[in-house]
């Protein structure tokens, strides 16, 4: 049975966590302590006196110009910067066309200063040639909590998947089971639109290979989510945006891309909106056909055991892939009234797999003596439809961006699988009959969910965020077997798997001129039932308390401190518990297990910002019964192996993450990321007593060039170094991709060419060692792909005003404490 509430080391956070939660009442409630924030506002006009939208207007420090923060002006021309009052100040403003403009120095009274309406001059040097624009957003951004991917403007995504480009994000890698693994760790809650996707393992990277990365907007990879967001994610949340255009009248795109590895990827979609002043009408689709290889080399030893005889293996084997998926989004926002938005939105991603798998297998005695040869095939057709709907409301209370703010979401969502298996085993050596073994799996999981989160502000630029969430979740499976024609009940069977969290929360946060504050409790209480049919049903009920809470600390214009606590808990996903096998080849299946329960962590960080630029953090996190994959010889007998997730006793993680974004020239931008970090995991496995720790680095760096006549480049360099996850020891590996990209028909189009995995060296290597069992494994997949890719956007460029920010208040937190 898990822990029913927290344990000592909980309530031990929560005793943290309350003497956090008092600090944050003196902080604010003192705004004496530091210098009261003011405005300054003003206008921004051109050369005609014509007021000028989105120029960028930026405050400094009058005694060194250090940048205190930038703003847009709005359609009227005016901005507002706040700052904290008694300093002297500069503002500049800057607008393509014009020349830069200085103020005078002045020092920020308390009462606010409006200064002098602006008029910017035309530049010379544009009245003299013509300009080309190619500024885009950087590929990455680092943010106090998390890291951006601005995944839409870069080269490299062109005919990826968006198991791709998690894959080349800083600090995230990819291990052998296909699981995502964030700064070393595993254990994280996805989240597409703010949506829940309830997979793990292979099944969610199935789901987000088959997502292209065409539909993609950004990736936020939040490494100290806060409490509104599920408790579930030890390592963090890695939340996908999906594009969603902000252009009024009716505009669109089209999108082609064809890259070739050993096989052909084509994608192709398109997307359409509709927005006036009320309406925002919205749709995409996109097709994608990818055809691939995976090899796999293993050497199984098999020590004696009563059960198993001491014998060896040696096997190879090559699958042939084929995925063709159709994704797309409908959605449909209405404005009621200048303060209430109602949205609907459905989702839907339909992708089948065909499998094509040869396998020879070489099998020996203890003294390597030759016992058995034979080849097998298995063919495996995979359809997965899955579709969504949500149902959303968002009302402020004022027109202020603090106002007080209800939203509430319903979701609903279906997730199908159809598995069809045809797996013949031919021998060589002995001779005997032939197997064949026919399997029809099939699994409908359904999920539900409805949260409601409301934002009150509080005195002293401090904000109150409440809310509830209830989930539901049920997953279906049946499967089939026949061995040569027979039924087979003994593999056969149904599984039925309910799961329900009812969650509450409330967070605080606030600022002052130099300090920022959030601290949160979440409590959720968890109902699962697992069944197993004409067997076991297991059934479990726990309620646990789940604090959080940050602070940053601005010591100086140069550096910036912060710290975070946070206890968080992983689920066992459906998958994970049912134990129906779903064969990979004829040595080996995967099946999940009954009796895994939820690993709780508790995480702190420390991390220091200098200049607003380079980051350095110090991270420890704290796992209680952490999941792992392992490989055991079957209960079967014989040389059959399965695969499962297993709960060990303790993992331990320590890690240094180092982020350097660097504009070493004016067209060359360099985002470096480095994690170095050590974990150690305990526990106990068919025998073999595990106490194994290892240090070991991901590092990362992303060139962004901006040349002339609207070329740009991209080229993103990883390395993984040699790892130890549970029993397994992962060999270093590493990944070179370069990517080019060119703006056509007065940037309506986009040219973009790249060269994916160009040294080939994402082949993964590794051992797992028990001391019933050791298994090393080789396998390389079709990633070293060159692709092309046009993209097509036509109708209307005109932008909408942005939307006041009525969730909370995130800018108003960001001024107060002059960030």
């Amino acid at each position: 049975m898990p822990h029913l509430y927290p344990g000592r080391q909980g309530f031990a956070l929560a005793k943290a966590f309350a003497i956090l939660f008092s600090s944050f009442a003196v902080v604010v409630s003192s705004p004496a302590r530091a210098q009261a924030p003011a405005a300054v506002r003003g206008t921004v006009a051109g050369g005609a006196g014509a007021p000028l939208e989105f120029a960028t207007v930026t405050l400094h420090r009058a005694a060194d110009s250090v940048v205190i923060k930038t703003e847009f002006s709005d359609s009227q021309g005016a901005f507002r910067l706040d700052a904290g009052s008694g300093r002297r100040y500069l503002v500049s403003v800057a607008q393509v066309g014009f020349a830069r403009y200085w103020s005078p120095a002045f020092e920020l009274p308390a009462a606010g200063l409006t200064l002098p309406a602006i008029q910017l001059a035309a530049s010379q040097a544009t009245a003299l040639k013509e300009v080309t624009v190619a500024a885009r957003k950087p590929l990455f951004e680092h943010r106090a909590d998390r890291t951006v991917v601005n995944v839409a403007d870069s080269p490299l995504t062109a005919g990826a998947t968006t198991m791709d480009v998690l894959g080349r994000s800083p600090g995230m890698t990819v291990d052998a089971s296909d699981n995502l693994v964030l700064r070393g760790r595993q254990g994280l809650l996805v989240v597409i639109d703010g949506k829940r996707v309830p997979l793990t393992g292979v099944e969610l990277a199935s789901y987000l290979k088959a997502l292209p990365a065409e539909q993609l907007e950004s990736i936020e990879l939040i490494t100290n989510p806060p409490a509104q967001y599920d408790a579930q994610g030890g390592a963090g949340v890695i939340a996908i945006n999906l594009k969603k255009d902000q252009r009024l009248g009716t505009n669109g795109s089209a999108n082609a891309s064809y890259g070739r590895g050993e096989y052909g990827k084509f994608t192709g979609g398109g997307a359409l909106n509709h927005r006036r002043k009320n309406l925002n009408f919205y749709g995409s689709y996109a097709y994608t056909d990818r055809r691939g290889f995976v090899r796999l080399d293993f050497n199984r030893r098999f020590l004696a055991t009563p059960q198993h005889p001491a014998g060896s293996s040696v096997l190879a084997t090559e699958q042939l892939s084929h995925l063709q998926s159709h994704s797309g989004k409908l959605g449909l926002d209405l404005t009621l009234s200048k303060r209430t938005l109602l949205g609907v939105a459905t989702t839907g991603l339909v992708s089948n797999t065909t499998n094509d798998a040869s396998n020879r297998t070489q099998e020996f005695g203890p003294l390597g003596e030759p016992m058995a040869r034979y080849t097998s095939t298995a063919l495996q057709d995979v359809s997965r439809p899955n579709g969504s709907a949500n149902l959303n409301l968002r009302h402020s209370f004022a027109d202020s961006a603090t106002a007080a703010t209800l939203t509430a979401d319903a979701d609903f969502a279906r997730y199908r699988t159809t598995r069809l298996l045809t797996l013949a085993k031919y021998f060589e050596t002995p001779a005997q009959p032939n197997d064949l073994v026919s399997g029809d799996q099939r699994s409908t999981l359904s999920i539900g969910t409805f949260k409601a989160d409301y934002g009150q502000p509080l005195p002293h630029r401090a904000r109150l965020e409440t809310g509830v969430k209830v989930t539901r979740v049920r997953s279906v499976n049946n499967v089939l077997f026949l061995t040569n024609g027979f039924f087979n009940p003994l593999i056969s069977n149904g599984f039925q798997y309910n799961e329900n969290v009812n969650a509450a929360y409330a967070s605080v946060r606030g600022a002052t001129a130099n300090t920022t504050l959030q601290a949160g409790l979440r409590a959720e209480q968890t109902n699962t039932l697992a069944d197993l049919a004409g067997e076991t049903t297991r059934e479990r009920h726990y309620l646990q308390l789940f604090p959080s809470a940050t602070v940053q600390r601005t010591i100086n214009a140069r550096h910036t401190l912060g710290f975070s606590l946070a206890r968080r808990i992983d689920r066992p996903s459906y998958g994970q518990v049912n134990p129906l096998r779903n064969y990979l080849d004829a040595t080996s299946y995967r099946a999940g297990n009954p009796d895994l329960v939820a690993q709780t962590s508790y995480n702190f960080e420390v991390s220091h910002t200098y200049r607003q630029k380079f980051s350095t953090a110090l991270a420890f996190a704290y796992t209680n019964l952490p999941f792992v994959n392992v490989v055991q010889p079957a209960p079967d007998g014989g040389r059959l192996v399965v695969n499962r997730d297993v709960n060990l006793t303790t993992q331990q993680y320590y890690a240094l993450t180092l982020t350097a974004p660097l504009e070493l020239a004016k067209w060359w931008t360099l985002y470096a990321n480095g994690v170095f970090y050590y974990t150690r995991y305990r526990g106990n496995l068919a025998g073999t007593a595990l106490d194994r720790g290892r240090a070991a680095c991901t590092l990362s760096a992303n060139s962004s060039f901006i040349m002339p006549h609207g070329w740009s480049a991209d080229i993103n360099a990883l390395y993984e170094s040699r790892e130890v996850y549970g029993f397994e020891v992962i060999r270093n590996r590493g990944q070179l991709s370069a990517g080019l990209q060119k703006s056509l028909w007065n940037k309506q189009g986009t040219l973009r060419v790249n060269v994916a995995d160009v040294l080939y060296t994402t082949p993964i290597r590794t051992t797992s060692t028990y001391d019933n069992f050791t298994e090393s494994f080789v396998s390389g997949q079709d990633t070293r792909v060159l692709t092309a890719a046009l993209t097509y956007r036509f109708g209307s460029s005109k932008v909408a005003a942005a939307r006041k920010r009525t969730v909370g208040a995130e800018e108003e937190l960001r001024r107060a404490a002059g960030q």
